[in-house]
């Protein structure tokens, strides 16, 4: 069995997935905050006792405090049931649910006025495009799918002036539709920029 979750954004997500890439059961609320309150509870009530071989947990880019509290939960639940533990891409989650033919552009509010944006192949769900952190007006210079997906998809088309906006969150359900590359990866948060908490110099 395999647990897929992801705090990346406004939503928080979890999904219970066998080995064929079936769906068992699954989680999805957009909460704001309080990622760390209702992860490891909505994790308990979907698994209903049971455990997993293997979890894959979104790395970012995203909220800072969300990534973190999402990967910290994946690696003691790893720890606790002996499971392999992975990073996937909360960007190209996004792009999977949209289960679209062409380009797909995910754009999410980075803070600072400014998006993380990545370009990808909405049938293989490959990026295509290198993962950005712009303001939306360099941002619409350097994408050109004409469906954006995310909580920032609206600032990047307005900045562009054409384009679908539809405001997506990332669905753990999708986990498996992700080309391997991109839920194999290190379960280490994916940042786009330096974080806003630095540590002070000793």
């Amino acid at each position: 069995m395999i647990l897929a979750l992801d705090t990346s954004t406004a939503a928080c997500t979890a999904a219970l997935l066998d080995g064929s890439g079936e769906c068992v059961a699954s989680r999805d609320e957009v909460i704001g905050r309080g990622h760390a309150e209702r992860l490891v509870p909505m994790i308990a009530e979907m698994m209903e006792g049971r455990t997993a071989d293997q979890i894959l947990v979104g790395i970012g880019p995203g909220s800072f405090t969300g990534i973190r509290v999402g990967i910290a939960a994946a690696h003691g639940l790893a720890i606790g049931w002996n499971a392999e533990l992975h990073g996937m891409s909360s960007l190209a989650l996004i792009a999977r649910g949209a289960q679209s033919e062409g380009e797909i552009a995910v754009a999410v509010i980075a803070g600072h006025g400014e998006l993380f944006v990545q370009q990808f192949d909405g049938r293989t769900g490959r990026a295509i495009g290198e993962l950005l952190n712009l303001p939306p007006h360099a941002a619409a210079a350097r994408t050109n799918s004409r469906l954006v997906l995310g909580s920032g998809a609206a600032q990047l088309v307005q900045a562009r002036g054409w384009g679908d906006a539809r405001e997506r969150w990332p669905s753990a359900a999708d986990a498996l539709g992700l080309p391997e590359p991109l839920r194999s990866m290190a379960p280490k948060p994916v940042y786009a920029r330096s974080p806003d908490a630095k540590a002070k110099a000793a």
